[in-house]
């Protein structure tokens, strides 16, 4: 295990979404061709289908500030880290949002996102009659 999950996936995290407020072209390179993401329930696996969805995003401009960052190691040397947080997208109401990554280990010691889940934190409860 990691040793230094923490710091390895703080400083992710701080990484992770400075290129996503800001250039998220460079984003793909987190990632690897076996990398899944899902992103509101709609997933993409490699390179390709991950760099389509960042593109078609429909927002111009984001926002994120976090509550929690959860880091814990694996057995295989990689990491989970759990965020949960808030964002907001252009000029729209400011909303909650978790995302989880699977870091995995790269053979020249670094991390790419194995896994990423993201998701808005809505609620629609139903109503009692």
């Amino acid at each position: 295990m990691n040793p230094e999950f923490s710091e390895v996936g703080n400083a992710f995290v701080q990484h992770y979404y400075e290129l996503f407020q800001g250039d998220r072209s460079q984003m793909l390179a987190l990632y690897q061709d076996d990398s899944l993401m899902s992103f509101e329930g709609a997933q993409g696996q490699g390179l390709q289908s991950i760099g389509e969805k960042l593109e078609r995003l429909s927002f111009q401009s984001v926002q994120f500030q976090f509550t929690e960052i959860d880091c814990q190691p694996r057995a295989d040397g990689g990491i989970v880290v759990f965020v949960l947080g808030q964002i907001q997208t252009d000029e729209d109401p400011i909303k909650g949002f978790s995302q989880v990554f699977v870091l995995a280990p790269t053979p020249e010691g670094s991390f790419y996102i194995q896994n990423d889940i993201f998701r808005l934190n809505l609620h629609n409860f139903a109503s009692e009659g």
